[in-house]
């Protein structure tokens, strides 16, 4: 790895279609920052991306990438991962992508605790296909093919990530750029599944869930008593209705990640004729 690596080598020469003010540009730019910051840099960084606005940032970072299909991301991380469990692999998704269609694969990945930083952009609404409701859109939140709103309580993807293991959860706002790297960058350092939801505001279809609502509503954790190595204390934050969490909100510090529990160490991305020399058990059982 290179000691020189500069937040703007992640950057690509394709310029961002995002809406002017969009908040995926500080979710980006905080991904790239942490990644530089940890020591990694392109050649040793992939990124995968679902669908969606934010299934574009493979585009927009100059990493190994692959734009995937909906809600299928985290397959495609988990798949990396094994094959090459030496390089960094961050996921990007939204909250179309990775709390509905993507939801059981959410799931499992957070129980298998796979070595990789998954990163949701979550603006409640779907912003692509020009503003329908979205898994985390508020129950009386009104759009053009949900006038009177969805009439269901939102998904607490927190919530998910707990029930299903998780040992790092965090929320994040794009917005505030030094607190959102710090948290993004927490995951990235954590062994297991990183996962960071992000409040990336929607400027063009949701006037609800606004910059300004989140700045004037985010509680940072770290200006609190929480601890978060404590799942009791972890729970309260997650379900409690009243307030909006920035920080890490549940961290377990003793967690071992997939591939280290497993064994799984060795560079698989060559497809080889026969059994290679040092295959392990798993691998030499499909030759």
């Amino acid at each position: 790895m290179s000691s020189d690596i500069r937040f703007t080598d992640f950057k690509s020469d394709k310029q961002p279609t995002w809406c002017p003010g969009c908040g995926d540009f500080g979710t980006m730019n905080g991904m790239m920052k942490a990644l530089a910051e940890t020591g990694n840099d392109p050649d040793n960084t992939f990124v995968v991306a679902g669908i969606g606005c934010s299934g574009k940032i493979g585009t927009y970072m100059h990493s190994y990438a692959l734009h995937g299909v909906h809600g299928r991301a985290l397959p495609v991380g988990t798949g990396v991962k094994m094959a090459r469990p030496d390089i960094e692999v961050m996921v990007a998704g939204g909250d179309g992508d990775g709390y509905s269609i993507g939801a059981g694969h959410f799931v499992h990945a957070v129980r298998r605790n796979v070595d990789m930083t998954y990163v949701v952009m979550d603006n409640r609404i779907y912003g692509l296909t020009k503003g329908q409701a979205s898994p985390t859109s508020r129950e009386d939140f009104e759009t053009s093919t949900s006038p009177e709103g969805p009439k269901q309580p939102p998904v607490n993807p927190h919530a998910l990530a707990l029930a299903s293991g998780a040992t790092f959860i965090a929320q994040s706002f794009s917005s505030d750029a030094l607190r959102h790297q710090e948290i993004i960058q927490k995951a990235v350092e954590h062994d297991g599944f990183g996962f960071v939801n992000v409040y990336s505001p929607c400027v063009t279809f949701n006037d609800v869930d606004t910059y300004d609502y989140f700045r004037d509503s985010l509680v940072d954790l770290k200006e609190t008593d929480h601890d978060p190595s404590d799942k009791a204390a972890a729970k309260d934050v997650i379900f409690d209705d009243e307030t909006e969490h920035q920080g890490v909100i549940y961290q377990d510090e003793e967690s071992v990640p997939y591939h280290e529990r497993h064994g799984v160490d060795e560079d698989m991305s060559v497809i080889p004729d026969g059994a290679p020399e040092g295959a392990t058990d798993l691998v030499r059982e499909f030759y």
